[in-house]
């Protein structure tokens, strides 16, 4: 961000032959803005869908980083932002919903990061889909990750995580940039 604006500040200095007071004065306020945007709150809603294979549920801590292309934000107990504190979360075919509030990402989520701690009487966990809602105003974005993977040291892929990139590639971007 901060090449942005240097960036920003030359091109307009340049182009506009501005006086040094003018760019300066001209800095600190995109530096405020920059600092009110970065503390901007989101609202988050995050849908999990656990599968209904024999065990899939699991009792175990559950966290999730989401992230646009460099950014990202990271609610390491999914379970603590449920609406029902007695609900047994990610349960056998149970669709669980968190709304979670934390700082906004300035792009649309394309990577996930799904974690397991592996705690817990069912450690093991099936997981079919992760469904995120990012609300900021004016820019709203959804985004979802298909996941069907075990999180379970006894089960294959052997981890206790599932990560998925979404993102667009270098070559994908200059791709869509080409007419």
């Amino acid at each position: 961000m901060t090449e942005t604006v240097d960036m920003f500040l030359f091109l307009t200095f340049k182009s506009l032959m501005m006086a040094p007071q003018d760019v300066i004065f001209l800095s600190v306020l995109i530096a405020t803005i920059s600092i009110v945007a970065s503390t901007e709150r989101c609202q988050y809603t995050i849908y999990v869908q656990t599968g209904t294979r024999k065990n899939s549920g699991t009792d175990s801590i559950i966290g999730v980083i989401f992230a646009e292309k460099v950014v990202y934000i990271e609610f390491k107990d999914l379970a603590s932002w449920g609406e029902t504190r007695d609900r047994d979360y990610f349960e056998n075919g149970n669709l669980d919903v968190f709304n979670v509030t934390g700082r906004c990402l300035p792009n649309p989520i394309c990577f996930m990061r799904l974690s397991t701690d592996g705690s817990g009487n069912k450690p093991g966990w099936y997981v079919e889909y992760v469904k995120v809602e990012m609300s900021k105003i004016g820019t709203p974005s959804t985004h979802q990750f298909t996941v069907k993977q075990w999180l379970a040291l006894s089960e294959k892929p052997y981890q206790l995580y599932a990560a998925r990139d979404d993102c667009p590639s270098v070559t994908q971007s200059l791709e869509s940039m080409n007419p």
